[in-house]
């Protein structure tokens, strides 16, 4: 990103960081070396919204993942398929013959937390293993990919 588009976005409030992607688990969406754009003011202001990409700390390593549900819904896979609240989710991102047979949940999101799932879910180490993720460990929202393909992730 040029410094100049940096120093406009920090003009504005609005405090950014880089983040090189360092793993397969968010696949097709995003790729072991793409560079993104985070937005780092945190989510002081206000609760993440399901389908936002975050950074967050788990254990001193940051990592990335989709927000599948918010506080007070239940998520559970059906067979491949994202229910939340018993309804499934469109997920264009998600691979289905890839995760056909794939069962978990349904579990109820608590309060305070977000439940997170990577976009390669066989290959992805998620909030089916290590639960749902309190609001405060979030360090950052993924605003855009700028290197190699420019544009939304």
């Amino acid at each position: 990103m040029p410094p100049a588009a940096v120093v406009a976005l920090a003009a504005v409030g609005l405090l950014v960081a880089p983040v090189r992607v360092a793993s397969t688990s968010m696949e097709p969406t995003l790729s072991p070396g793409d560079r993104l754009l985070v937005h780092t003011y945190g989510y002081g202001q206000g609760a993440p919204d399901r389908d936002d990409l975050v950074v967050f700390d788990r254990d001193g390593a940051l990592l990335l993942k989709r927000v599948a549900a918010v506080a007070g819904e239940t998520v559970g896979i059906e067979d491949g398929v994202l229910t939340v609240d018993g309804r499934p989710v469109r997920e264009p991102a998600v691979d289905r013959r890839l995760v056909d047979g794939m069962y978990f949940g349904p579990v109820t999101v608590p309060d305070g937390t977000v439940f997170l799932l990577g976009d390669n879910r066989r290959g992805s180490v998620d909030s089916r293993e290590f639960g749902p993720v309190p609001v405060e460990r979030l360090t950052g929202r993924v605003l855009l990919r700028w290197w190699p393909r420019p544009g939304p992730p």
